[in-house]
């Protein structure tokens, strides 16, 4: 397993980066628009430690973050993504949003914060029992 970055979300893109960049002293490591999804992402990493990054996620909309919104989830690369959630299953977590896909799924953590799996390199084949399982609650 790696570590791979923290998500947050930024109302006022250009001001983030400024604090980020210019005021932490991140480097902006890339920028991604999408405007079919209407958000741009951003990551960012301490000079020299690219290992452990920040993910600015701006929405493109005008919501306003309460409750903890703002912070999204923590994401980490797996050799098998069925293997890791068939792990966490066998130790009581609810797979909030199963790999159908054999690339990404979430869970959460008993303090509910959102743990996302990403399948490192391609994504696996389509398998059950992933495929038919619905998404269950929030992730």
């Amino acid at each position: 397993m790696k570590y791979l970055h923290t998500m947050v979300r930024v109302t006022n893109l250009d001001a983030s980066i400024a604090f980020y960049c210019d005021a932490l002293g991140l480097e902006l490591l890339s920028r991604r628009d999408v405007p079919e999804g209407k958000f741009t992402l951003v990551f960012l990493a301490a000079p020299g430690d690219h290992g452990a990054q920040v993910e600015l996620t701006h929405n493109w909309s005008d919501e306003v973050y309460t409750g903890g919104r703002n912070f999204g989830h923590l994401a980490y690369a797996v050799d098998d993504i069925y293997a890791a959630c068939q792990r966490l299953m066998d130790h009581g977590v609810t797979i909030n949003r199963p790999p159908r896909d054999g690339r990404m799924a979430f869970v959460r953590s008993p303090d509910q914060i959102s743990v996302e799996l990403l399948q490192a390199g391609a994504p696996l084949p389509p398998a059950e029992p992933w495929v038919s399982m619905p998404n269950v609650g929030a992730w």
